[in-house]
């Protein structure tokens, strides 16, 4: 298992409720994959350095955890379909 962290904008218009169901369905996703959570936090709503995908702020959620090297892929295949997200990217932490 190794140690990864993922970082996903959702756009600004996305409530806290919203936000809430966005973090528990890809904590899910990566539990089913066989991946363990060790956070998932939301953070604030940001002025972004230049617009993305027409919006100037965005909502941040960071994911830390582990998982088998397969997972980040379905992961981020799964981040990119989903309309909510104008960003994310998936890095894998060093040991």
């Amino acid at each position: 298992m190794r140690k990864y962290e993922a970082m996903a904008l959702l756009r600004p218009e996305i409530n806290d409720a919203d936000v809430v169901k966005f973090t528990d369905r890809y904590k899910a996703v990566i539990e089913e994959k066989g991946g363990t959570i060790n956070s998932a936090a939301k953070w604030d709503k940001r002025k972004l350095t230049f617009e993305i995908k027409g919006c100037k702020e965005a909502t941040y959620v960071l994911f830390d955890f582990q998982a088998p090297a397969g997972l980040p892929a379905e992961l981020g295949r799964q981040l990119r379909n989903n309309d909510s997200v104008i960003r994310h990217r998936i890095f894998l932490m060093e040991e």
